[in-house]
């Protein structure tokens, strides 16, 4: 990947993409969630589709709480088995509650342990159905999108931040329903033992919500930021992993280390004050605890020396004023995970509401045997609305005419193809193959018309085989060779040691950019489309190669429409138009020939580039 450089507000994005590219936003200012209370609301409904498991976690839930609420009861009632007045214990009493006591502690920890099972299912399966509702979305999202984003920002939301979802899911629904469920059933109970005492226990809910208000309005737009930062720390380790070879040709490697020193200061600062605000809640909770548990104490002590109160209701009082901010305190301890998580859910749900590349029409219809005739009609474009790239295009070609479109960079040439292709959709005006307005077809459809070879090649994880197999999947192996043959693949292919089953990716440079470059000619060539697209296909060789790519695309470009973005003369002297593009228009058009007779823009490109008009005589005839 090339390295990040600054650049024109409005220059074209790469008919393909490419990787990198910071994006605007990369050192945002932190902000808070923009509706937290949505976002969980919106995990709530993704979780629920799973409504039947959960209504049996939830049944299990409700007999763990139950079980919760009975246990401190029956330790009341064991201590009452002891008579202080005669100094007696009713022993078989005494056994039967401890064998209550112990059966309710096993069946809790079973009930406990399946649940937890469960629910950790579930939320694997909320992992896997967000992950793939992520990825679908990603298919679906216009070029733009890639083109003003941070890859590996996008990478850290399909990973990190989905996890954080699923961590809490897993560790905190359960727990959430629970502590309801044994807030009321404790509340019942106490309520009915001891109205005083239920109130003195009631005393740690104000105490709590005002410590969870206070920490959350502080801790929430830290854990934005810490995944903020982490998403573009992922994305300066993709891009200098990519880029490694011209970080270390130009030197770069201490300003590379500063760019991520920076960032990662960053995600420290924001990781240091969001868990220092969320450690914050557990050891308060616990002061809060305490200070209930000794106020029931003394209360409990006074009721019961001056009015008689059974001292067994007095402990069972004291275990559910333990139990009762344990739930709390539960909720208090998965605090910063939650927090974490709603940052987290809400940069995943901001990509699955992203703008979608624009519908097909209702009665788009699928284009058959495609001839390849292509028509511009007064088309009109601009990336950003206040500075247009393309201004009143219009043109023809025939099928089986090859056009090349040259000019300077930046002016619009590749930003034709990105039209023609329906990457972008033109601002107005009409684009038309085989006399039908593009916007009237299938993507699918449209897309199938073409055959697209890119200056900058794109190999998949795979043998090279499936790479030149990636335009025709139910190509033939005996097809794969005749295509790196046209190609003039075959013969360094062959030399390899395990020929067509040689493993490739993006990011490895086990073959040179002029090998990879005929692997992508020899994948156009299986494609077989009526209209062929050549970004500087030629750009990356050296001389020999090139002329033998040259001999592929003859042969290539037989009998199709073909699109060529080039600036060398011997790739597009033979061109059946040429069009030279600048200032957003087409500034002239012709033939080779006919253009240096006018000696205009194209006649000066043309002796710049041979250096004397003799050359250019000589190479003409």
């Amino acid at each position: 990947m090339a390295q990040q450089i600054s650049r024109p507000e409005v220059k074209a994005p790469s008919i393909g993409g490419r990787p990198g590219g910071g994006g605007p936003n990369r050192f945002a200012p932190t902000a808070k969630p923009k509706n937290a209370k949505g976002t969980l609301s919106r995990i709530i409904k993704i979780y629920m589709r799973w409504a039947k498991t959960i209504f049996v976690a939830m049944v299990l839930t409700v007999f763990s709480s139950v079980i919760s609420v009975a246990i401190p009861y029956f330790t009341g009632k064991t201590f009452n088995t002891f008579r202080i007045s005669n100094r007696t214990v009713d022993t078989k009493t005494l056994v039967g509650f401890l064998w209550i006591i112990i059966a309710l502690y096993i069946t809790n920890c079973i009930i406990s342990w399946i649940n937890g099972v469960i629910m950790l299912k579930v939320s694997q399966r909320l992992v896997l159905v967000l992950r793939t509702e992520f990825f679908e979305k990603m298919q679906k999202l216009p070029l733009k999108f890639y083109d003003t984003r941070s890859h590996g920002d996008t990478m850290s939301r399909i990973t990190n931040d989905v996890d954080n979802i699923s961590s809490t899911i897993a560790q905190t629904t359960t727990q959430l329903i629970s502590s309801v469920l044994t807030l009321a059933g404790s509340f019942v109970v106490m309520i009915t033992l001891n109205v005083p005492l239920t109130f003195v226990v009631l005393l740690c809910i104000p105490l709590v919500i005002f410590l969870t208000r206070l920490i959350a309005s502080r801790s929430r737009s830290y854990f934005l930021a810490q995944q903020r930062s982490l998403g573009s720390l992922n994305g300066v380790i993709e891009e200098n992993i990519l880029g490694l070879k011209m970080v270390k040709a130009f030197g770069k490697q201490q300003d590379v280390l500063e760019q991520f020193k920076e960032i990662n200061e960053k995600l420290f600062e924001s990781s240091s004050k969001a868990q220092t605000w969320a450690g914050y809640m557990m050891p308060l909770m616990n002061v809060i605890n305490n200070f209930i548990f000794a106020i029931v104490a003394i209360v409990g002590g006074i009721l019961s020396v001056g009015y008689g109160l059974a001292v067994g209701t007095v402990v069972s009082f004291l275990s559910y004023s333990k139990q009762f901010a344990q739930p709390l305190n539960s909720v208090a301890g998965m605090f910063n995970t939650i927090q974490s998580a709603l940052a987290g859910a809400e940069r995943v749900f901001e990509i699955l509401d992203h703008e979608e590349e624009t519908a097909d029409i209702e009665n788009a219809f699928e284009i058959v045997n495609p001839k390849g005739e292509v028509a511009f009609e007064n088309v009109c474009f601009s990336y950003n609305k206040n500075t247009p790239i393309l201004k009143d295009i219009s043109f023809n070609v025939k099928a089986g005419e090859t056009v090349a479109l040259v000019g300077e960079t930046g002016a619009g040439k590749t930003t034709i193809v990105n039209l023609l292709t329906r990457f972008y959709d033109a601002d107005s005006g009409n684009i038309l193959i085989d006399g039908e307005s593009i916007t009237n077809l299938k993507r699918d459809s449209l897309r199938n018309c073409f055959s697209v070879v890119l200056q900058d090649t794109c190999l998949f994880t795979g043998t090279i085989m499936d790479n030149i197999r990636y335009s025709q999947k139910d190509a033939t192996d005996e097809q794969v060779i005749e295509a790196a043959k046209i190609a003039h693949a075959h013969d360094f292919i062959d030399k390899l040691p395990k020929g067509y089953q040689t493993m490739v990716s993006g990011a490895t440079d086990n073959l040179s950019q002029g090998q990879r470059q005929l692997i992508s000619i020899a994948r156009a060539v299986l494609c077989d489309s009526p209209i062929l697209i050549l970004d500087e296909a030629t750009s990356s060789v050296d001389t020999k190669t090139e002329k033998d790519i040259q001999r592929a695309l003859t042969k290539l470009m037989k009998n199709r429409t073909s699109f060529l973005i080039a600036h060398r003369l011997s790739t597009i002297r033979d061109a059946d138009h040429i069009m030279v593009i600048g200032g957003g228009t087409i500034l002239e058009r012709g033939d080779h020939r006919s253009l240096m007779e006018k000696k205009g823009r194209y006649y000066d490109m043309v002796i710049s580039q041979m250096g004397k008009l003799p050359q250019l005589q000589e190479a003409d005839k």
